[in-house]
Parts: C-alpha cells; structure tokens; sequence
C-alpha cells in the first residue's frame, strides 16, 4: 500500500534523514519527495511511501513523529507516484487546446495539487453553475454561491462560504481562487485533507491567473 505522509519538521540539515530513517525501521520505503513550504524555521514535505502488506498506516505517524519536533499533519492513500509542480505543462496543454482549456484545467488542478477534484463555478443573477469539473467531482448543482466574486485565494470554510453539502464532505478541505474578472473561481476539494497552505494558495492564484490571460476574460 502507497501512501501520502505530510509532515512539519525544523528547516535544518538533517532533519528529512531523521524522518526517512525512522521511517525506514517502521518497514516503509520512501517513493519520493515534495517540499510544500518553507516558513519561519519549519519545512513543510510531502512523502510518498509504500508499507508492507498487512502494516497499518498508524505505523507511519507512530515513527515520523519519533523524531523530535516533527508533526504528522496527515496521511492518505496515494498512487505510489509523487507528481511535483507540473503548473507549466498543464498552461502549454491549454494554450495548444483553448477550446478545451477549462475542461483541461478541471482536469489537471487535482494532479498538481493532490486533491480529489476542481470545478470552475461562476456566478450570475444570483446562481451559481459549472463551466468545467473534473472527474471525481461531486454531482450536484453548484447553487449560489453568495461568496463570489473573491478577491484573493482563500480556503473555504462551510461555516462561512455556503455550498453544496457534498463539497465538504468526507472532511473534504477546500480552496478557491479568483478565475478572471467575472464572478468566476477555481475551486479544488481535497477529501480528508490536509488543509491548503498560504504556499499552495500563491500557486493556485498564479496558476488560475496563467490560465485566463492563455484564454482571455
């Protein structure tokens, strides 16, 4: 079994190897490596690491967490593949196929981010629609969302930002950015977490903002 250890360990040499060791004597092997952030003495790293049949995931959270100062933020099935910032091979996807562009960063957002799903809602005249999803998106109507237009990236909150019940479901955590001048938005779920980071928040911006000056308002 594949899974995906998010971890926050002290930005110092040695660290990262103090983890992969003790996760190394848990039985696990680590596929590969993504640092998420990087911010006031701490790092923020994803791990793809694959444990024995039979070994619970318990055993990962148990051994990252024996090295002092480090914290499991989470852990969740994963492919077993650790795809890192692939923003710009998806922008050159959707400039050689604008007609299919919104339907291609649908597609392509829950890959560069590791998420579950992304819709592009829109606004107008008090409801809201879909422009684009993805494959794994929950199948309901949008609704409205009285949140748009937004102003900046920001992580959704259903105590705040009213949506579809099934958006947040299976402790789904969400984020949206700003998708043009519209009261449009790029919105990614990611089930069972964690949580998105100021980090990922700039990329999705900078992502979402690449992709409308590629398509045009």
């Amino acid at each position: 079994m594949s899974f995906l250890l998010r971890v926050v360990l002290p930005d110092k040499p040695g660290s990262l190897g103090a983890v992969a060791t003790a996760l190394g004597n848990a039985g696990a092997d680590i596929l590969g490596v993504d640092v998420v952030e990087r911010s006031q003495g701490h790092a923020v790293d994803d791990l793809a690491v694959e444990l024995p049949a039979g070994r619970p995931p318990d055993v990962l959270i148990t051994a990252a967490e024996s090295v002092p100062d480090v914290e499991v933020e989470s852990v969740r099935p994963h492919s077993g593949k650790l795809e890192t910032h692939h923003e710009l091979e998806l922008i050159d996807q959707v400039a050689g196929d604008p007609e299919n562009g919104l339907q291609l960063l649908a597609d392509g957002v829950p890959r560069i981010f590791r998420a579950g799903w992304a819709i592009i809602a829109v606004r107008e005249d008090g409801s809201s629609y879909r422009l684009a999803e993805s494959a794994a998106a929950p199948e309901t109507r949008a609704g409205d969302l009285p949140w748009l237009p937004l102003e900046k990236a920001t992580v959704l909150d259903p105590a705040v930002h009213w949506m579809p019940e099934p958006w947040s479901a299976l402790d789904t955590e969400l984020a949206a950015a700003p998708f043009g001048p519209k009261a449009r938005a790029l919105v990614v779920g990611r089930p069972g977490g964690p949580a998105f980071r100021p980090s990922e928040l700039a990329r999705l911006t900078h992502l979402a903002g690449i992709v409308v000056t590629v398509l045009g308002p």
